[in-house]
């Protein structure tokens, strides 16, 4: 059979998370993160299953691709890992010694790793057979993951994370299919890495703890911004910057930060799982306040030397909504695009679409008001008649409902204060569950957020949830007049839906202010007010669209609370078997598997369950 189109294959794998994505003739095909697949939580390891998927959903075979493209340079990584040893020598002789062999190993002969990787996924094939392999720029890869799918013409780019090669962040210019280099800050100053040594000294991991402390630091005060200043970080006006390296650990040690910033900041670091003190709230809003404004500054800084219009962002670094809303709020850019799957996930995707438009010099067309990234529902779906044939196999008690008829059963069982696990469509692709494998619940509910947190989530009281709210509804309840499909722009909740803080209430801080309902639609408003909005999309979600139509008819209000489809320290569930075994583990009462209901209440206790703490290492 003959296989018409280009296809090209991008990959991101041996840091952290993992991911696949495949393009065809230049349009999104694919996308998938390895951890989805094998159940470990940012699997940095050779995404074979994300490839598997990405394969089957396009219906070719690894010989019909034109290229496979991995999303950084190893040898250029590794220059700067050598430079950065011998700059700093003999401080960094335990990183060196750790980090080597690995290198030795695997990483510089990455090209035949890959070689070796690709034939498995493609019996009895030769090298000779296997299509060619490229090399992306780390930085490259997330300047194309952001512009390529943006809907703008022609916009700038900032991009910013821990490290790429060398480059922490930098600036391009997109026009048509064209991606050009305008500036970048190297290695060791980063502001990704700044946020994570705050991450490691408040007690939490290192390349996923930062969302905790971004929803941290609204309990705390910015005590320490004075301090970060004139200790830490240089900032120019122009939001350039520099650190002072006498205060980290990350180039010469095994840890982030060093005894130099523990005298600034009062002590060690909180030892993960141990109480959460007023320190810790105080340095994660003081570290959050620092990044904003290192953010606005840079944003400003773009415009007035570029003179563009729009804005598009990735890296690890764009996945802080907060500094994101105020980019959109107070900046100077008309419209803001935020790459779903910032992290290195995405990379995957942007070093394929950069070899297309860029290697191959393929033109590309914006649409102006609609983005290339299908929602980024980009993952594996499932019928209902693989669902039936699986609840069939567990003996698990279900109805199956036509759609009119679930969505409303679904509004009614929300309305009742229960909590819904909601399976629908193709997968998202990135770190935020968008509807596709979420857990809802009623906004309206004083006591939803610590029941998710507490008995659903197995997580931290004090993490916020993020509302979903009708796209034509959205200024109704949130200080916000614009899309945010992918939950990546935090705004107030509007002053009229807000309520008064009453005597009693006024004496309490920190954790105490937690259960303190703040607007009527409370499981959403954040302590500060805020919230971080995803806007439903009849075109790229319309079940879940239709669901939130028949919570509005019910109720009078367009809002869902909306979490991700998992437990601590587990990714995001992406079969209907690992919906259903989450759904089993919770308190959830409702799980909705495409259009088949289950009620908690029917069902029998799993059998031969393992220890689910045990099963996925918490973070």
């Amino acid at each position: 059979m003959t296989v018409r189109g280009v296809h090209i294959l991008g990959i991101s794998a041996y840091y952290h998370d993992s991911a696949a994505a495949l393009i065809r003739d230049g349009e999104i095909v694919a996308a998938a993160q390895e951890e989805r697949f094998t159940r470990k939580k940012h699997d940095p390891g050779f995404p074979h299953e994300a490839i598997r998927y990405c394969l089957r959903q396009g219906g070719i075979s690894i010989r019909d691709l034109r290229y496979l493209v991995f999303y950084d340079k190893p040898l250029v990584k590794f220059e700067r890992l050598l430079e950065t040893y011998l700059a700093f020598a003999p401080q960094g002789i335990r990183s060196f010694l750790a980090a080597m062999p690995v290198w030795l190993k695997e990483k510089l002969l990455l090209k035949s790793l890959l070689q070796k990787e690709f034939l498995a996924l493609a019996p009895g094939a030769t090298k000779a057979e296997l299509p060619q392999i490229l090399f992306a720029e780390h930085h490259e890869s997330h300047a194309a993951s952001a512009f390529f799918p943006s809907p703008y013409e022609s916009a700038v780019v900032l991009c910013m994370d821990g490290v790429g090669e060398w480059a922490t962040s930098s600036a391009w210019l997109g026009q048509g299919n064209r991606l050009t280099p305008l500036w970048e800050i190297p290695f060791p100053h980063s502001l990704g890495l700044l946020y994570s040594a705050f991450t490691y000294y408040t007690g939490f991991k290192v390349n996923s703890g930062e969302y905790k402390v971004m929803g941290l630091a609204p309990y705390g005060e910015p005590k320490y911004v004075k301090a970060i200043y004139e200790h830490l970080l240089d900032l120019k006006p122009d939001g350039t910057f520099r650190l002072n390296m006498e205060y980290f650990n990350y180039c010469t040690g095994l840890t982030m930060t060093g005894s130099k910033f523990d005298t600034v900041f009062g002590g060690p670091p909180r030892k993960p799982e141990s109480k959460l003190g007023q320190r810790e709230m105080d340095l994660a809003r003081s570290i959050q306040e620092v990044t904003e404004e290192v953010m606005l500054r840079l944003s400003r800084t773009l415009r007035r030397e570029t003179g563009v219009d729009y804005l598009c962002m990735a890296g690890g670094v764009a996945l802080n909504c907060v500094g994101n809303g105020r980019i959109l709020r107070e900046g100077p850019f008309k419209g803001l695009w935020i790459q779903p799957a910032a992290g290195d996930a995405g990379g995957a995707l942007g070093a394929a679409l950069t070899t297309w438009h860029q290697y191959e010099e393929q033109p590309r067309t914006a649409a102006g008001s609609k983005d290339k990234m299908n929602g980024s529902y980009l993952g594996p779906a499932f019928t209902n008649e693989e669902v039936e044939q699986f609840l069939k196999s567990k003996q698990a008690p279900y109805i199956r409902l036509e759609d009119d008829r679930l969505f409303d059963r679904a509004a009614d069982d929300l309305a009742a204060g229960k909590v819904v696990g909601w399976l629908q469509g193709r997968m998202e692709f990135g770190p935020r569950a968008l509807g596709g494998r979420s857990i809802l619940g009623d906004a309206r509910n004083t006591t939803m957020q610590s029941v998710m947190n507490v008995k659903i989530k197995h997580r931290e009281s004090f993490r916020p949830f993020a509302p979903s709210v009708l796209r034509e509804r959205v200024s109704d309840y949130f200080a916000l007049d614009s899309d945010s499909p992918y939950m990546l722009i935090v705004a107030p909740v509007l002053q009229k839906r807000r309520l008064p803080v009453s005597e009693g209430q006024k004496g309490l801080w920190g954790i105490e202010l937690l259960n303190v309902p703040r607007s009527d639609i409370p499981a959403v408003t954040h302590l500060d007010y805020s919230a971080r909005v995803q806007t439903i999309h009849q075109e790229t979600n319309p079940r879940y669209y239709g669901l939130l139509k028949a919570f509005e008819k019910k109720t009078g209000y367009a809002v869902l609370v909306n979490t991700s489809f998992n437990v601590r320290g587990e990714p995001i569930v992406c079969t209907p078997e690992d919906a259903y075994r989450c759904f089993m583990r919770t308190e959830m009462d409702v799980l909705v598997l495409e259009n088949c209901v289950l009620y908690k209440s029917e069902q029998q206790p799993l059998e031969g369950d393992t220890d689910w703490k045990k099963e996925f290492e918490l973070d």
